[in-house]
């Protein structure tokens, strides 16, 4: 499984371009935030996704590799093993992902 992360200290976001060419293949939050005329697409301006394993959005960073970053955003394509859960954690916006465990505290 692809997951898309960022990979640098701000926050997760893409650019406009990569909205565009998500729009251009059907993906419906793309399209609304594209279409939007008045006020920012999300953090800085660009647009935050939430679907991580989103088919558009990785081909989006595959594919527009630096063009895809979004304001303060390295966006990277990660890929881990389908049979596991796993969650993205983030420290100042970089992030990773982890395999999900229990935990006490």
């Amino acid at each position: 499984m692809k997951v898309v992360i960022n990979a640098t200290y701000g926050g997760f976001s893409v650019s406009r371009e990569a909205a565009k060419f998500m729009a251009a293949r059907g993906h419906k939050e793309a399209i609304e935030a594209v279409n939007r005329v008045d006020g920012p697409l999300g953090f800085d301006g660009h647009i935050c996704m939430d679907d991580r394993t989103n088919v558009d959005l990785v081909a989006a960073v595959e594919e527009g590799g630096e063009k895809a970053n979004g304001g303060c955003a390295i966006l990277k394509v990660v890929e881990i093993p389908d049979n596991i859960e796993w969650e993205i954690e983030e420290y100042d916006g970089y992030e990773h992902i982890a395999e999900k465990h229990r935990t006490w505290g």
